[in-house]
Formats: C-alpha cells, structure tokens, sequence
C-alpha cells in the first residue's frame, strides 16, 4: 500500500482543483506520479492516442506496445507487464466503460509494490476525474436541451398551438398545457440572474413545478413565466408566484408585469399584456404592476367591413413564403437583431424578407404609421372570420379611414388618450405627436421640439405609466397610440 504521506500528498494536489471548480488538469497528476516514482508516465485515451505524458517517455515504447494496449482498451486484460528494451512497463486498464483508456508507467528499475499501488491510485484518480467531467458536460448538455424545449413549447403557444406544443414534449407533458387558461409574469431582472432563478426554480423533469420559466429570446433581461389558473383565476403555483413578488421587493434593480387571464391559446396577448404592464411597473415605487388594459382596436371594427379591408390590403403579400410571413409579424413586435436571434437567421436575412414585404405592399416599415396599419391588417384577419353568409355577400372594400371613423373606434381612441389629457399638461401629448411623426426617433424629436432627448425619454415614461403601455420597444404599445392619434385627429 501507499504510504500515508504519499496519499496525503495526492490529496493535496487533487483539492485546490476540486474545490475551485476549475478543470481538473491530467497532465498534473500524471507529472506528480512520474516524480514521486521516478519512473515515466504517459496515458492513453480509449481511443489509442496518447492524451498525456511525461517529458522524457520515448515514442516508441508506445508503438511497441501496441498490441498489448489494443486488448486492455477492449476489455480482454486488466492489467499487463511488458519489458521493452531496458524499460520494465506496467499497464493498467482505467475504468469499466469499453473502450478504456490505459494508464502506462516505464522505469527501468523494478518498481516496488507500494509504487505500483500509488500508480494504481492515480490512475483511479484520473478515472474519476474523467467522470466528473462527463457528469458536468452532461448536466450543461440537459439543462440546454430542457431550455430548448421550454422555449420551444412557449412558442408554439405563441402561435396558438397548444396541441403541437404537447406533441413536441414527446410524451413529458408539462402540467402547464393541461391548464385552460394561464397568467404570463414578465420579470426583468439582470441577465445574469436568469439562469440562476430558472435553476432554484427547476423540478426533476426540466419544468418549474405547474408552471414554465423561459429565458426571453430577445431581451437578455426579461424572464418570462407561465402560470396555470383555476376556474377562480388563482394561481395554481401560489408558491412561484409568490416568490416573483418577493424577488422583486428584496432586489431593488427587478421589475414585474403580470397580464390578464387569459385562455391558453391566446399565450401571445397575455405576453403583450405582460410587456405593457412590466412598462408600467417600472415606473412605480413597488415595481410590480398587474395588466389593467382596453379591448383591441380590431376587434371593435364592424367585422365584415373589417375583413374585406384586411384582405385586400393583405393580398399582395398572402402568397409570400410562410418564413417571409412570420418574419414580419415578428418584425413588428420586436427589434430586428431579436428577430434574427429568435429564428436563427440573419440580420441581413430579416432585411430581405421585409423589403420584399414593403415592395409589394408600397409602405416603408420603418414609419411607425406603416407598420400600425399592417398590424391592424394582420390582427383582423387573426380574428374569427365572420359567418359564411356575410362573407358570400359581396362586401364593398373600405378604406382604412372609413374603418376608424366608427363610433367605436373614436370611443376606443378617447379612452385611450384621457389618461394623457388628465394627468399630465400638453407638453407630453406634444412630445409623443412629434415622436411618431420622427419615426419614433427620440434624437428627431428632441431637435424638431427644441428640447434635450433626456426630457423626450421623460416624457415617454411619463406616457408610459399613464397609458400603461410599452412605448420605448417595438410593439403593439406604438402601434396603438398610432391608431389613437389617427382616429383622434379626424374625429369630430
């Protein structure tokens, strides 16, 4: 056996890598032993390929050994001497798994038994260590395929398909999809919490208990999670829930949206609900704020009327590639970059799908008035159509302005605009008239108003809070005041 201090010693080489998590180094070890035996040392990966070795082991003793190497790494020997020149060899077989690699130790004196023992030691050191690494890289590997899978059926209930969702789970259904009707919590929270909040939160099969955390695709700082109701609109995870909320008050840099309730398909409107009312928490001493919103402007428009105007104004671009279709819906809820990141494309790839949008339709989607109007289109036709006896009628097709001319619409657009007549003066609403006529382009804004971007920012979280919705990022918040001011403008 190895004496007491040579094992003590093999410890303390092996304890400062252990503990500082860092990677456990062979060739270290293979150069301890070599000292400690005066002897050299060389080990060889299950594949025959020398991994390491000491600096003085000759080449050829290794190809000498060849034919002995082949049956340890096959599991035929566990262990096998040789005599190669002057050079007395012991081989050792490391581990169970088939192919082995083979721990190789030359000297030429005879190596006494208790030197044999410690080169035994070391190489089920080496064994372990190899493991360790496995076990780590594996673990790294699952919890990346559980991500995977978690945003995968988060976007396919975006898109509203709860039974594809199901079918890519692959049998591991997550309690989540046997849920009628969800709340999204949108936390934003530094990105490098992210992954430490998704883990605490982890159960065994990859999921968080009934509910789902997903890392945004788009927004390195916002944490997005799903939670189930019950038929009295209580969170079936009370305990998830809870801990958001208390995330939130003991860390003063996190904020908390939380959306209406809504049916499971309609996962897309609660995370727009969550993004408006995360753009209003933030702006409040709590930092959490639940979704207090109107109904969509598209499904207050008469509805035949409606789906003629969004069908032909669709119809240059309805024969487009599926990809070309989802790209734009994507481009006008969220930044390009975020675009190209959530489908895997690239930038220059988004750009020529939205160019060839905006040839066929004639608008320019960097105007904000553009992209509203396209966004109105494509919201109708998302809308159940009407009955099959209205849409036989051959319905004359509206202009878009005769569409927002409606009692309803001019309600919609009073509504959403008091809140700005009555907490603030006119400043603001001026600030936000001019931001969209600048393509929503603060430095624009700041210099045909006369002011700093810095009051314009201001008074964008100002409007922000007020209307309770998102304004600074891409999306239906923009696409809303749009259609307000539009409506607003022309009605009586």
């Amino acid at each position: 056996m190895p004496t007491p201090q040579a094992l003590d010693e093999l410890l303390r080489q092996l304890k400062p890598r252990v503990c500082q998590d860092t990677d456990l180094e062979t060739q270290t070890l293979i150069d301890w032993l070599g000292r400690q035996l005066g002897a050299e040392i060389a080990l060889v990966d299950s594949a025959g390929k020398l991994e390491v070795s000491t600096a003085r082991l000759a080449p050829d003793i290794l190809a000498d050994l060849q034919p002995v190497l082949t049956q340890l790494s096959s599991g035929q020997l566990a262990a096998a001497a040789s005599q190669v020149g002057m050079v007395r060899v012991q081989c050792e077989a490391l581990g169970r798994q088939v192919p082995r690699p083979v721990l190789v130790v030359g000297s030429t004196l005879p190596l006494t038994r208790q030197a044999l023992a410690l080169a035994s030691h070391v190489g089920t050191m080496v064994e372990v260590l190899r493991r360790v690494r496995q076990a780590d890289d594996l673990a790294v590997r699952y919890q990346q395929g559980a991500a995977r899978v978690r945003l995968a059926v988060f976007m396919a209930l975006m898109a509203g398909e709860v039974t594809l969702a199901r079918r890519m789970t692959a049998g591991a259904v997550p309690p989540l999809l046997d849920a009628e009707r969800l709340r999204i919590h949108l936390l934003r929270c530094p990105p490098s919490d992210r992954g430490r909040l998704i883990s605490t939160y982890q159960d065994a099969s990859g999921y968080h208990g009934r509910g789902l955390m997903v890392r945004c695709p788009v927004y390195d700082d916002h944490l997005i999670c799903l939670l189930p109701m019950d038929h009295d609109g209580n969170s079936v995870d009370v305990g998830l829930a809870a801990s958001l909320r208390a995330l939130v008050r003991d860390n003063p840099h996190y904020a908390l949206g939380i959306s209406a309730l809504v049916p499971l398909p309609a996962t897309a409107q609660a995370y727009d609900q969550a993004r408006h009312a995360l753009a209003v928490a933030c702006h409040t001493p709590e930092r959490v704020a639940d979704y207090h919103g109107r109904p969509p402007l598209a499904g207050l428009l008469p509805r035949r009327q409606a789906f003629a105007w969004a069908r032909a104004f669709l119809a240059p671009i309805m024969a487009a590639p599926r990809l070309t279709l989802d790209i734009t819906s994507l481009a006008l809820n969220f930044p390009r970059s975020g675009v190209a990141r959530l489908l895997d494309v690239s930038r220059n790839t988004v750009t020529a799908h939205l160019r060839r949008v905006q040839d066929a339709l004639g608008l320019n989607l960097q105007d904000p008035r553009s992209r509203a109007e396209l966004t109105l289109a494509l919201a109708i036709t998302d809308l159940p159509p009407p009955d099959d006896n209205a849409i036989a009628e051959q319905v004359p097709t509206p202009s878009v302005d005769s569409l927002l001319s409606t009692d309803a619409a001019i309600t919609w657009a009073h509504a959403f605009l008091q809140p700005l007549q009555l907490g603030t003066d006119r400043t603001v609403h001026q600030t936000l008239q001019a931001w969209i006529e600048a393509g929503t382009d603060a430095q624009r804004t700041a210099r045909n108003l006369g002011i700093s971007r810095t009051t314009v920012r201001a008074h964008l979280r100002t409007a922000e809070q007020l209307l309770k919705r998102s304004l600074q990022t891409p999306g239906p918040g923009t696409h809303d005041l749009v259609h307000a001011f539009r409506i607003a403008d022309r009605a009586p």
